[in-house]
């Protein structure tokens, strides 16, 4: 599937309704998703084929993505039932059956231990820790008790700290990409109607 025409069906899905904050919610954009998934399926090809987790899923934009970049079956862990709702009308509209959504803090132990080892890889867009430190990190983390290989998406910001903590944490994280990170107004404290900011696609591995 060509970059171009995956984001055509992307721009398709709907967004959340009402973005919450406090989970640092914010709509990957078709452009990017198509970007990012590109470059993992053309360089590795770890998504067509895969059993794919997306951590932190939201309204389902790389599930669908990998789905349609022909993933085996895709499974998007989300704390929002809000935005779970969007995901499920999401993957109706593009008629995708090879997906599915729990509801979880998949943070907790409890929520991921279960699944330790299950999937052939993890993409995740995890909050970028300006609410809360270090939660990128943590998606990271569980992400690698889930699957031998990880994708996330970090501050370039963040780099030096990103890769400080990998070295230390016994495994190996490269950066694939710089990738520009569209951030729409979705709170009342946004003064912009949007603002890039500069993201790494991450590549980490066990």
């Amino acid at each position: 599937l060509k970059p171009s025409i995956l984001e055509h069906r992307l721009q398709q899905l709907s967004s959340f309704c009402h973005p919450k904050v406090n989970l640092e919610q914010y709509t990957t954009s078709a452009h990017l998703a198509s970007q990012l998934l590109t470059e993992i399926q053309q360089n590795y090809g770890d998504i067509e084929d895969c059993i794919i987790a997306d951590l932190g899923c939201g309204a389902g934009m790389l599930t669908a993505g990998a789905a349609l970049l022909g993933a085996a079956h895709c499974v998007g862990f989300e704390i929002d039932e809000e935005a779970l709702e969007v995901y499920h009308k999401n993957m109706d509209k593009l008629d995708l059956v090879n997906c599915e959504a729990i509801r979880c803090d998949i943070l907790q132990t409890k929520s991921w231990h279960r699944w330790q080892n299950s999937f052939d890889t993890v993409i995740t867009n995890p909050p970028f820790g300006t609410r809360e430190h270090g939660a990128d990190l943590e998606f990271l983390k569980v992400g690698l008790q889930l699957a031998d290989v990880v994708y996330s998406l970090h501050k370039t910001s963040t780099r030096k700290f990103v890769l400080k903590k990998a070295k230390e944490g016994g495994y190996t994280s490269i950066v694939l990409a710089q990738l520009k990170f569209d951030l729409p107004k979705s709170y009342v404290f946004h003064s912009k109607k949007s603002v890039d900011i500069y993201v790494d696609l991450i590549r980490s591995q066990k």
